[in-house]
């Protein structure tokens, strides 16, 4: 489609990659339509809108609306909106009130990430002769093993790390959107199916089918229903997270400075030199210890992950589905291989512990996809209990993310 834009106006896209006013008000349209979609109607709900609004831009990138590569998307969104997200979205991890109120869930979810984990090394070792690159699928383990612990901004945040270049971007975003978007389907799946069914316990799931919970559309519009907030908050909310981010910058410029002499200072450059570990271990300290400084603060989790929306816009846009299933199949494989071996951690583990099947269900989305779809399947499928405990497991992949992601992709010689 870019070859008819390029023929009728002479650029590859309608809207010109340098007119970033044009290309702004795209991408928050988009957001806008896709959060106004996932709190109007059911069907967008068990979407959700972070997919949605990805599917968006992946549509309007195809079919030559908008570039594929512009300032907009690579140096304000990748280099200024997902730091800047990060820091507001950890503010809910409290690390002792995790502990107390998400039970179960949360050892699935840690079991799941191990999974996780365990699948990115399986796929890499068996993908690095026919890939080609091994330090290109160096770099999609880590992307890869942060994504699918923490969601989308671990995803950022190592392919930021590792310098993955736009094209292997891309082309693991897709698989990755592709898989997780199809994954997502198959837990709902999971939900109704009589094998599962049979196997675990399913309270949330007997309390629904008996009528005994609202609308998945009044849930979803009263989880993200107006709340109070000031203009005070919101300054406040910034200035903490462009403090957290430069603090993280300046700590991990120091230990990137340290001189390599064996294995020991060669990890401590790479892992402690990631602005992202600072980044995560500074907000976390924040959340954990200054419980009371952050209940005050209104407004984190809203405009956090309103800043997420965008970036997983963003990340639809280079997504060519063609491109990826002709010039890159070894990448559907990869994550294929690491969802299935997560799917397989989380549901064996909480066969064997007695779990029940809405919590391996929810644990592992928020594995595979974050907080907000996590929490936007609990909402979808009436299972208000687990909201919360999936917002705050799911945050916790924030951490978990960034650390993992980085020490695969130290184990893999990166």
């Amino acid at each position: 489609m870019g070859n008819v834009w390029m023929n009728l106006i002479g650029r590859e896209s309608l809207i010109a990659a340098d007119n970033t006013w044009g290309l702004l008000a795209v991408m928050c349209l988009g957001v806008y339509l896709a959060i106004w979609l996932e709190q109007k109607y059911k069907w967008a709900s068990k979407i959700s809108g972070a997919i949605i609004a990805l599917i968006f831009a992946m549509v309007l990138a195809n079919l030559g609306v908008i570039p594929t590569s512009c300032t907009l998307y690579d140096d304000i969104v990748w280099g200024v909106i997902v730091p800047m997200a990060i820091p507001m979205l950890l503010l809910q991890c409290n690390l002792k009130k995790i502990w107390k109120e998400t039970g179960r869930m949360l050892v699935i979810f840690l079991i799941g990430a191990l999974g996780t984990t365990v699948g990115a090394f399986l796929a890499y070792f068996l993908l690095r002769n026919p890939f080609g690159s091994a330090a290109d699928l160096a770099r999609v383990a880590a992307m890869m093993t942060g994504t699918y612990i923490g969601g989308g901004v671990n995803f950022a945040a190592m392919a930021t790390q590792y310098a993955a270049g736009s094209d292997l971007t891309a082309a693991a975003t897709v698989a990755d959107n592709l898989l997780m978007a199809a994954y997502f389907f198959v837990l709902i799946a999971f939900a109704g199916a009589k094998f599962f069914r049979k196997n675990f316990r399913h309270p949330l799931i007997d309390s629904v089918e008996a009528g005994n919970v609202e609308t998945a559309q009044t849930q979803a519009a009263a989880f993200w229903s107006r709340k109070d907030i000031s203009l005070k908050d919101i300054a406040l909310n910034v200035a903490y997270s462009v403090v957290v981010v430069f603090l993280a910058r300046l700590i991990a410029d120091a230990f990137a400075g340290i001189e390599v002499t064996n294995e020991l200072t060669n990890f401590v450059v790479k892992f402690f030199g990631s602005q992202y570990v600072w980044i995560t271990t500074l907000s976390v300290l924040v959340a954990t210890f200054a419980p009371a400084k952050v209940e005050s603060l209104h407004g984190s989790q809203e405009v956090g992950t309103y800043l997420i929306y965008l970036f997983l816009f963003v990340i639809g846009v280079p997504a060519n589905i063609y491109t990826v299933i002709t010039k890159s199949p070894l990448l559907l494989v990869f994550t294929t291989v690491t969802v299935t071996v997560n799917m397989l951690f989380c549901f064996v583990s909480a066969k064997l512990f007695k779990f029940d099947l809405e919590s391996a269900i929810i644990a592992s989305n928020a594995n595979i996809g974050g907080p907000t779809t996590a929490a936007g399947m609990a909402i979808s499928q009436g299972w208000t209990a687990l909201v919360g405990p999936a917002m705050l497991i799911g945050t916790l992949g924030y951490v978990l993310g960034n650390y993992m992601g980085t020490i695969v992709a130290i184990a893999l010689g990166l």
